[in-house]
């Protein structure tokens, strides 16, 4: 642990303006406000700060930064308050201590919640100052260094898994790489202690081999660079157990079968001494293909920059080699933190990194703090596809991102509007994955909206939490509408006065702040009608509505006084919205159709003649008198037939042409059995209405090839 004296020393020897007064006195404030409190390791716990303050140092951060570390855990841990630090050491640290200060004494659903809350606020704090970010990682570090003395395995995963998830991913992000290797080490021998034991040992036997293999290799590069006039440093390094057993994992491959074990790094004084670099190594030896990647010219979203090259180099041994300059060495290795904007007096704010921003859009649109977490989850992992707009502008995208993915990141609104896309100059579906270089332009339109069915194909947080959050504001819309038609046609059918004073009154009631809570409550079917009616006029009997007995209800049995009203009107739908057609009977315009309120689901459309609707007849509330809109006429639909088809060359060609003449399309097709000389199938077919799904069944009729169709809801 460091002592007062040398932690001052270390911080003036790269800051002689620093504040020496103040360092003393945090060291000192530390020291009491901890007394006797001891860590699991069983040294006094003011030892945890002085060595978060020790890793800050190696960073040179600013005085501020360091008497924060030294202080971050005085207001969670101690009877200390934030106005008690802003007094003795100033606003700047007592803004960077209360973004450390975790949420104390909150009682949440789960673990989960807590984690989203915690790093909800680190997210809040960070976008202020990056600062907090970088005391943070410090603090995270020295607790993963004595994760071994804590007592409980489950406690030991937790942290290691939440270190992974979170610590490890927002270290790459502002470019601290030996912060984050050294996390993703620990946490992954604690997590997969097997599999990390296994490559360290494979590695040892590797390096006791060959002892003189790196020695040798970089010798030869350096005579390569000294031959050609090229001032440069040469090191060479082990990949990292970790990154390793994410290589393997990622290609499925086995320990012997990876080619990149070893990395060498090139150092040179500037951009021109890196390209001539390269120019050496490529000249000199076979570069492996599909292993070189320029990310000087087209830095990674952190401001790393550097050329990596995979070459069949010295020793006849496939190497890859990275060439920097000696400042990009620098911020490759302290990221943010090599920068130093706050030192010259600007404000360490945030908020001008593009992540931190996209961060805070998902945190505005996440319903829930577990959403919120798997989102910002899908967001931090690394970038590895880098595609580009018309105007040439980059945009950093993880794999398997799609045009949908990169619209959102060029801005929200663009996501909302996305038609289609053009890569490379050709229109491609939205569900395309990109490739690196690609260039992408996207086709917006003012009248599209998000697609329920982006969610299956995206991939990255902002995305996934736009469409969530259009989906949930389009539902409640329709939730409300619908609501609303719901009790006025109530009300009207039972002759009784509605008005939405008297919907006021009985907000308390139902735990609702307004009106349309309570209309989207009812069209969600959380509340029903008649407790709304029953609210409103209490002395009025639910015995007016008529009994369904029969198994089968019919429509004029079920709603007898819905006679002095319209039914209602059945618009466009959007899949998965406030009404929804039911899947077990898979009803068509022209059919003859009845509502049934699904709790918490809004209304399932049904035909009447569905075998579905025997499991409602005793509850004759749920039932809705509802008929066809313009705007659902005007749709696409599915109808559900069954075929007899002879088994023999050309019958399903024939069933398919016959389909797509009479203008619709085979959506789903599935054989449920099968004989010498038939098959039965199942076609799930994309029509207008119940005329065009009648069409079409006697066009199949008149086939010679078909013995059989008839409409079905299985």
């Amino acid at each position: 642990m460091l002592r007062q004296y040398e932690l001052v020393d270390i911080v003036k020897s790269y800051d002689p303006e620093a504040d020496e007064d103040a360092l003393n006195r945090a060291y000192v404030f530390a020291m009491k406000k901890h007394g006797a409190q001891l860590r699991a390791s069983g040294d006094p716990y003011y030892s945890h700060p002085v060595e978060v303050a020790g890793i800050l140092t190696k960073f040179k951060l600013d005085s501020a930064s360091i008497i924060a570390g030294l202080l971050h855990d005085t207001v969670e841990d101690t009877d200390t308050t934030i106005d008690e630090i802003r007094s003795l050491f100033g606003d700047q640290v007592a803004q960077l201590v209360d973004g450390l200060t975790k949420l104390a004494m909150i009682e949440l659903k789960s673990k989960n919640d807590k984690q989203a809350e915690n790093f909800r606020k680190l997210l809040l704090a960070m976008s202020e100052d990056i600062r907090v970010l970088l005391i943070k990682l410090a603090d995270r570090l020295h607790n993963m260094r004595t994760l071994h003395f804590l007592q409980k395995p489950e406690k030991r995963a937790r942290i290691a898994r939440e270190t992974l998830d979170i610590y490890a991913p927002l270290a790459e992000r502002i470019g601290m790489q030996e912060i984050k290797s050294e996390l993703e080490e620990i946490a992954f021998a604690e997590l997969h202690k097997e599999a990390h034991d296994s490559i360290v040992a494979r590695l040892n036997f590797l390096r006791e081999q060959d002892s003189n293999l790196v020695p040798n290799i970089i010798k030869q590069l350096e005579k390569d660079m000294e031959e050609n006039g090229i001032h440069a440093v040469v090191s060479g390094r082990e990949k990292t157990p970790y990154s390793i057993w994410r290589k393997m994992q990622m290609k499925n491959a086995s320990f012997e079968q990876l080619s990149d074990i070893m990395a060498f790094r090139i150092c040179v004084d500037d951009i021109a001494a890196c390209y001539q670099a390269l120019g050496v190594v490529h000249s000199k030896y076979h570069m492996v293909p599909r292993r070189f990647k320029d990310y000087i010219s087209t830095p990674k979203p952190n401001g790393y920059q550097s050329i990596h090259t995979g070459v069949i180099g010295p020793e006849n041994t496939r190497i890859e080699i990275q060439i920097r300059t000696f400042e990009m060495h620098e911020v490759g290795e302290k990221g943010v933190a090599a920068h130093w904007a706050y030192k010259q007096g600007q404000r360490a704010d945030g908020k001008h990194y593009r992540w931190i921003r996209e961060l805070l859009e998902i945190l505005e649109q996440a319903s829930n703090p577990e959403e919120f977490l798997e989102n910002t989850k899908l967001e931090m992992y690394n970038d590895q596809v880098f595609c580009f707009t018309p105007k040439g502008d980059l945009i950093g995208l993880p794999a398997h991102s799609t045009p949908v993915d990169f619209a959102y990141a060029v801005h929200s609104s663009v996501g909302d509007t996305c038609v289609g896309a053009k890569i490379n100059g050709e229109i491609r579906p939205l569900r395309t994955v990109l490739k690196n270089g690609d260039q992408v332009e996207i086709l917006t339109s003012k009248a599209q909206h998000p697609s329920t069915e982006w969610e299956r194909f995206v991939v990255t947080g902002k995305a996934k939490a736009a469409i969530r959050r259009y989906v949930r504001t389009y539902k409640r819309d329709q939730f409300i509408v619908l609501g609303k038609e719901i009790l006025e046609k109530l009300f009207k059918g039972e002759s009784l006065e509605f008005s939405e004073k008297s919907l006021v009154n009985v907000l308390p009631t139902f735990e609702a702040d307004s009106i349309d809570d309570i209309y989207a409550k009812v069209g969600e079917g959380l509340v029903s009608g008649w407790d709304v009616l029953k609210a409103i006029y209490p002395a009025y009997k639910q015995s007016k509505i008529e009994k369904v007995v029969d198994k089968v209800p019919v429509l004029k049995k079920v709603m007898r006084k819905a006679k002095k009203s319209e039914p209602l009107k059945i618009k466009g739908l959007i899949p998965g919205m406030a009404v929804h057609f039911a899947g077990c009977c898979h009803p068509l315009p022209g059919d003859r159709i009845v509502g049934i309120v699904t709790t918490g689901k809004g209304v399932a459309v049904h035909t009447i003649d569905c075998p579905t609707l025997e499991r409602y007849s005793d509850e004759p509330e749920r039932w809705l008198d509802i008929a066809w809109g313009e705007e659902a006429e005007n749709e696409v639909h599915t109808g559900r037939l069954k075929v007899m088809l002879a088994n023999e060359p050309g019958a399903l060609a024939e069933l398919s042409n016959l389909i797509a003449r009479a203008g619709a399309n085979i959506s789903n097709l599935n054989i449920v059995n099968r004989t010498v000389g038939y098959f039965e199938i199942l076609l799930d077919i994309d029509v207008k209405d119940l005329k065009h799904l009648t069409d079409i069944m006697s066009a199949l009729k008149s086939a010679k090839e078909i013995s059989y169709v008839s409409r079905t809801n299985k």
